[in-house]
């Protein structure tokens, strides 16, 4: 065998080894992007949930005749701007994440001040009513933050692979970025303060 043959036999081999590659790389980038989008649906899901539990939480509430009117205003403006916030898992930017966290967080925190106040109405909190969608609302804060943390666990999962060399390549190539996962709220390091 003469050497020119040698050497297209030699570059025929390194191209089907790149090649190989290149096509097992862009598939498996494939898969960890789409079990991105798929824990990201489910987070979608979750808080989706919550939203819907909200109107009978609110509707329960309001039989109690005297219950503050502006407490229950607030939760209903914050769900309304939590749910107006999709976000398509293709266009995950860090920017929509923090909007998308930050309508959750007020939704969370008119929940929270909601469910203080009601421990003023001892008939409420009597209620069978009240008292199976406070515990439907526990649950699905549960739910909540185990989809965030599959959805980090899967961010991190498709970032390592778009940037370990020699996938970092391929990835450029066909336009796969690094994306952002949920992160701590502004404010979370501080424990909250506990007064008796």
């Amino acid at each position: 065998m003469s050497t020119k043959n040698i050497t297209l036999l030699v570059i025929a081999g390194l191209v089907l080894i790149l090649g190989y590659t290149g096509c097992n790389g862009y598939n498996g980038l494939i898969t960890q992007d789409e079990n991105v989008n798929n824990a990201w649906n489910k987070v979608q899901s979750d808080y989706q949930r919550r939203a819907d539990l909200i109107p009978n939480l609110v509707n329960t509430v309001k039989g109690e005749a005297n219950f503050e009117q502006g407490t229950l205003t607030k939760v209903i403006e914050a769900r309304a701007s939590a749910t107006q916030m999709k976000i398509d898992p293709k266009d995950l930017t860090p920017e929509k994440l923090e909007q998308f966290q930050a309508a959750q967080g007020q939704l969370s925190s008119a929940l929270g001040r909601l469910l203080v106040v009601t421990e003023n109405y001892p008939n409420l909190r009597a209620n069978e009513a009240f008292r199976g969608l406070q515990a439907q609302l526990e649950g699905t804060e549960n739910r909540i933050k185990t989809a965030r943390n599959d959805f980090n666990d899967a961010v991190k999962d498709y970032n390592v692979k778009v940037r370990r060399f020699p996938m970092n390549i391929f990835a450029g190539m066909f336009g796969f970025k690094a994306k952002e996962g949920f992160k701590a709220e502004v404010g979370a390091e501080k424990a909250p303060e506990v007064k008796f």
